[in-house]
């Protein structure tokens, strides 16, 4: 029997009973919708997170005091007073796949203009940050080299602190900012850069010379964490080794061998974001098959009733000469059709549902072919897979019981 005559025969069956033949596509046209739509949105969530990362500075690397015991009691990383600008200056001048370097340190308080104030953080770097973080000042001028050695009191003001500090949309470039009593010059304006991976305000930030938030506001003389960039993504890892070479050289920064320092780099955390999102689309996708599974046991279910009503036609198709595989076949591509079908509308739901989900809601999403090729390669395989059955049950009728059937 020809495959076209066989589709035919099939379109022609299943012709006869359309709102079932729709009603068991519904359940697979549901089922990959789900999975789509669930895809689209664990990956686009996995690119939005790997980008808004890389925003921050794909090649930046982070050193910090890690935790350790001093008199029996774990002490807090944030309260060890180990890192100092010496490390950073031997990083820059060690580190030959180092491009910048920044002592960094912060503090939170109310900043304060006029009439008007802000709950903000200042927090205290040297020029190179910017470059690290990828900051562009859009109004006004960096702080210098010559601003932290003097501790000048100047600073740079997120658009965040503009907006609440300024609010008759006025240019702060010039104007005196108190930061905890302490009065700064404004030299510039930092360009947005939005809520962060965390749901942090990058714009919600005063930045001065480091020396100044150390003498003036803090008065330490450590640092909180040194903040590095590779000179490219590609030589991260390297970087990271450099760095821990020469943190490793200072006895300071070991005990019994141990190092009191972390390095972290932002490929780390690209990966360990990656990895989690990707277990939970996988989750997710896992979730919305059961829809899948169940559109598969319903194709299976009409299937039997079809073969059911139609067993004289069956017997019927034996006598004049149909073998058991042409049988077979028939009901099988009956199975296949639905599935197909129902794979083909659900793939364009689905895509809809994806694009609808990212405008109203305002969830990141993205629709991949892998997605659209499984997603298709599954709804074939569950024609064939519940399909076979029933379809082998039509063929093993004796034509004479089928014959008799009422």
């Amino acid at each position: 029997m020809k495959m076209l005559n066989l589709i035919r025969i099939a379109l022609r069956a299943m012709s006869r009973n359309k709102m079932r033949t729709f009603l068991t596509m519904l359940g697979i046209i549901i089922g990959v919708v789900s999975v789509i739509s669930m895809l689209a949105i664990g990956q686009g969530s996995k690119e939005s997170i790997e980008q808004q990362i890389s925003e921050m500075g794909a090649n930046m690397i982070t050193i910090f005091p890690s935790g350790g015991q001093q008199g029996g009691v774990r002490m807090d990383a944030g309260s060890m007073q180990l890192l100092s600008v010496d490390d950073a200056e031997a990083i820059e001048n060690g580190a030959h796949f180092v491009a910048h370097v920044s002592p960094f340190v912060s503090g939170g308080g109310q900043a304060v203009v006029g009439a008007y104030n802000w709950p903000t953080s200042m927090q205290g770097v040297a020029p190179a940050f910017l470059d690290i973080r990828k900051m562009v000042v859009r109004d006004g001028v960096r702080f210098t080299e010559h601003d932290v050695r003097t501790a000048a009191k100047v600073c740079l003001i997120g658009k965040t602190v503009v907006t609440n500090l300024f609010p008759d949309g006025s240019s702060p470039v010039g104007k005196t900012i108190r930061f905890n009593k302490t009065p700064f010059l404004i030299i510039g304006v930092i360009e947005e850069k939005g809520t962060n991976t965390f749901g942090q305000d990058q714009d919600n930030i005063i930045l001065t010379p480091y020396t100044t938030m150390q003498k003036r506001i803090l008065a330490i003389d450590h640092l909180q964490s040194i903040y590095v960039s590779a000179q490219s993504e590609l030589v991260s890892v390297q970087a990271v080794a450099e760095i821990e070479s020469i943190l490793r050289s200072n006895p300071r920064l070991i005990s019994e061998g141990e190092a009191k320092f972390d390095v972290r780099s932002q490929q780390e955390l690209i990966s360990m974001f990656s990895s989690t999102s990707e277990m939970l689309t996988i989750l997710l996708a896992a979730i919305a098959g059961i829809s899948l599974l169940v559109g598969g046991i319903g194709i299976m279910n009409i299937m039997f009733v079809s073969v059911t009503e139609r067993t004289r036609e069956i017997g019927l198709r034996m006598a004049v000469g149909a073998k058991g595989l042409h049988i077979l076949t028939q009901f099988l591509m009956e199975a296949i059709i639905v599935s197909i079908g129902g794979g083909l509308i659900g793939v364009l739901m689905g895509v809809g549902a994806s694009a609808l989900i990212g405008k109203l809601v305002g969830w990141p999403v993205s629709v991949s072919e892998t997605s659209i090729i499984v997603s298709f390669a599954v709804c074939t395989v569950i024609g064939v897979f519940f399909g076979w059955y029933p379809a082998r049950k039509a063929a093993a009728l004796d034509p004479i019981e089928a014959l008799r059937y009422e």
